[in-house]
């Protein structure tokens, strides 16, 4: 085992411990391990299950409901795009087609620069000025595809 293999396994224990005593800590576990690493890394499902009793399906099944959670690490930025149906009604769905097939994505997709991870977003309470999007954690609101271009431009995309 190499040493940042060793140290990443340490992190993780130490991670574990220092949840695991919460009323409910599979979420705050998972959200420190996503804090820590970027993403909920493989290596840390066993020691997860282990350490609260759950099988490596309930895991699963928690990491898969909330999009939050990610198995691998996200671009430098993270643009995320609404789709709601106030924001589908007022265009989202053709701009979110529209930077998907552009910069050659599917959602959750990375560029191949490793600068922005495109994932959808189900409100960011911008109905009033839909469509909206969130570039890292600033909220957009009345989105166009030009809008939409001079973010991606912005973040590197």
């Amino acid at each position: 085992m190499t040493q940042s293999n060793t140290s990443d396994t340490d992190q993780i224990d130490r991670i574990i411990a220092a949840h695991s005593a919460l009323e409910g800590p599979l979420l705050p576990i998972l959200h420190a391990l996503q804090d820590a690493f970027g993403h909920v890394p493989v290596t840390a499902h066993a020691p997860i299950c282990d350490a609260l009793n759950i099988s490596k399906a309930e895991l699963h099944g928690v990491i898969s409901f909330y999009h939050d959670f990610r198995d691998t690490p996200a671009g430098r930025h993270v643009v995320k795009i609404c789709r709601a149906e106030a924001c589908q009604a007022m265009g989202g769905a053709a701009l979110a087609e529209s930077v998907l097939a552009k910069l050659g994505l599917d959602w959750h997709g990375t560029t191949a620069n490793g600068a922005v991870t495109i994932e959808p977003v189900y409100c960011l309470g911008l109905c009033a000025c839909a469509p909206a999007a969130m570039v890292d954690n600033r909220v957009v609101g009345r989105v166009n595809a030009t809008k939409l271009d001079k973010l991606l431009a912005e973040v590197g995309a």
